[in-house]
Parts: structure tokens; C-alpha cells; sequence
């Protein structure tokens, strides 16, 4: 199975993770709490997860002479505050801009934390996705799992031998028992500000277009594009690992890709992953979608089941660039929603 939603992303984040000291240096990094801030460039870093608590996506961080962007607000409100006191370790600028990359909650549930002090811009399909997220199917299969994994966890702590897995698994324990109480504090804030095609801040020196080239892992997708840096922010249009598909747009994401590839960009700040430079990613997720599409169709007009044909597409080729692909077999969403989409181009979020 490939990686889905955010559970996944439990269990490589909280088994692997590094648990550090607040602001210690590694790697050419600042870790703060958090948070490990990798600097890309003069005044842009990429946030990750330092291993203490989940923050969901990833966090491209763009600092002007006066001010600081940040694209997603991270997945809970206690999130986006960590994120807001964390990033002093590498800027005292204060927070005046948040880009929804798209309306998923692990991007934009800490908006409420920004919206007073901060524009929250989005692309308008954001708007009308947001509110009802919380009810839908990609949201609730993060947090109603949760009980019977944590049960789980502790059967394996029970029975651990090793002092060392103990406290992993401990820890894991911790931490999903600690996002399902601070998710409790989440209040939908949708952006202040919408567009529909682009947006430009020139500001400080920095000039930073906010795009939205199509649908693709949404409808809401948008990237940042700092054309003088020749850096882009893809959000989960683009990502360095396999992308969620579960309310997606395949067909209409190889096309969005492609208009991604026409930005003279170097440089790629994902929203899960890591950075990677160069545009041949691109092309091999490009290929992926296509293979997917392909085999889905073919077994839908066989007649199987959708969870069937998860179990048999095969996508084992495209390995060597996305090395979570262990054997044949995709996530059961993805198939779903084509399977959706056969019925209904246009069709919305996944309820």
C-alpha cells in the first residue's frame, strides 16, 4: 500500500524520529522545538517535523526584508503555534502572509492561529472546500483509527523486551493520544483572501507569485513560485514521495503538472518529503498517474471491486524514484475515487 493520508506519516515520523534538543544545530539545520528549519536559500527554509509532536505538511518559510511568508499552517492549532514560536530560532520577522498550498487539514487546520495578525490566502475553491472538511472521509480516516492502532501499540508495549523500542513505542502512544485531544481545539478558518488564477507579493525584495494551475490532488491546489530564486512551493500537488489521491483529479493533474513544469524553477519545497531540485520527479509522477489510470480503468471495466483492484495495480517500475512503492498494490482511495470519477468528472471531496 502506498502512503495514505497521515497515518502513515504517524509511524515514520514518530518510530524514526530524532528526539532533540530545543534550537540544537544538525546537519546545517536549526532545530526549535518543533521544528527543524533547513535553510534552501538566503532567507527561505523548509520546516519539518523535529519528532515531539505532529505537525502534518511540511512548511516552506519565505522571509522578506520585513515580514515572513509561511505556505500551510500545519495540522492543528497547537501545531501552528509551535510553528509561530519555533521559527524565531532562524527570524524575528513577524508572520504577516500563510498560503493555504490546498484545503486538506494537515495543511490548514493551524490557520486560526495566524488569521488575526496574518493574511490567510488561499485559491477560492478553498473557500467553498474548507468548511466541510471535517466531515469528510479524508479527514475523519486520520483520527477514527486512532483508538484501535493506539490499542494495538500497547499490546506491543506489553509484550517489548527492548528498553529502547519501549520508549518509541511509548512515545507513539503519546503523540497520537495528543493529536486527538489538541485536533478538539480546531475551528475551520477558511483564507481572508481568495483568487482564482494568481496572486503577486512583491515585498521586502522578494517577489513571490501564488498560482493555481489546475486541479490535481484537489481542486484547490496552488504553488508559490519565486521566480528570482527559481524556487517553487508545490504543497501536495507535487511531493517527493507519492501523493495522496483520495479526492483528487488524475487526468487533469498530468496536465497541472506540466504547467508546473513550465515555470523556470530549480529548486522544489514539497509538502511532505524533502526538497529535491530538477524536474524529472515530475515526469516520473506524471508517468505514474498515467500507469494508475490505465490499470484502474481496465480493471473497473473487468467488473472487479475497487479494493480489488488496488490490490493488483502495479506500479513496482516506478520504484527507483519513489522507493515506498514495495510491491504490487495501491492505496484502496485512490482507486475509489477514479472509480468515482468514472461516474462523475466533476465530482467533489470524497464524503
Amino acid at each position: 500500500m502506498q502512503r495514505f493520508v497521515l497515518l502513515l506519516a504517524f509511524a515514520v515520523l514518530l518510530t524514526g524520529a530524532a528526539w532533540l534538543d530545543t534550537r540544537a544545530q544538525t546537519d546545517g539545520a536549526v532545530v526549535s522545538g518543533a521544528h527543524r528549519f533547513q535553510k534552501v536559500a538566503d532567507g527561505i527554509y523548509y520546516a519539518t517535523a523535529s519528532g515531539t509532536m505532529n505537525v502534518g505538511a511540511n512548511s516552506p518559510i519565505i522571509v522578506t526584508a520585513d515580514e515572513a511568508l509561511i505556505v500551510d499552517s500545519s495540522i492543528t492549532p497547537a501545531a501552528g503555534r509551535a510553528l509561530a514560536q519555533d521559527l524565531k530560532a532562524v527570524t524575528t520577522k513577524p508572520i504577516r502572509y500563510v498560503v493555504d498550498s490546498h484545503y486538506h487539514y494537515d495543511h490548514s487546520f493551524g490557520n486560526q492561529v495566524f488569521d488575526r495578525d496574518a493574511q490567510v490566502i488561499g485559491h477560492q475553491n478553498t473557500l467553498v472546500r474548507m468548511p466541510g472538511s471535517m466531515q469528510q472521509f479524508t479527514y475523519l480516516n486520520s483520527v477514527r483509527p486512532i483508538p484501535e492502532r493506539v490499542a494495538g501499540l500497547k499490546e506491543r508495549i506489553a509484550k517489548e523486551a527492548d528498553p529502547q523500542q519501549k520508549t518509541a513505542l511509548e512515545r507513539q502512544v503519546a503523540s497520537s493520544l495528543a493529536y486527538l485531544e489538541q485536533v478538539k481545539e480546531t475551528r475551520i478558518t477558511p483564507p481572508n483572501i481568495t483568487f482564482n488564477d494568481s496572486i503577486t507579493i512583491a515585498r521586502g525584495g522578494r517577489e513571490m507569485q501564488i498560482r493555481y494551475l489546475g486541479r490535481g490532488h484537489t481542486d484547490t491546489d496552488v504553488v508559490v513560485f519565486l521566480p528570482k530564486e527559481r524556487i517553487v512551493a508545490t504543497g501536495d500537488l507535487m511531493e517527493s514521495i507519492i501523493s495522496y489521491m483520495g479526492d483528487s483529479y488524475p487526468e487533469d493533474w498530468i496536465g497541472t503538472l506540466e504547467r508546473l513544469k513550465a515555470l523556470e524553477f530549480d529548486t522544489v519545497m514539497p509538502g511532505h518529503g524533502v526538497v529535491f531540485t530538477g524536474k524529472n520527479k515530475i515526469t516520473v509522477f506524471q508517468q505514474y498517474l498515467r500507469d494508475v489510470i490505465a490499470q484502474v480503468n481496465a480493471f473497473r471495466k473487468q467488473g472487479l471491486s475497487a479494493e480489488d483492484a488496488a490490490a493488483r495495480v502495479d506500479v513496482t517500475k516506478h520504484s527507483g524514484e519513489f522507493p515506498q512503492i514495495r510491491g504490487v498494490g495501491i492505496d484502496a482511495a485512490a482507486v475509489r475515487r477514479l472509480y468515482r470519477l468514472a461516474q462523475d468528472p466533476n465530482a467533489g471531496p470524497t464524503p
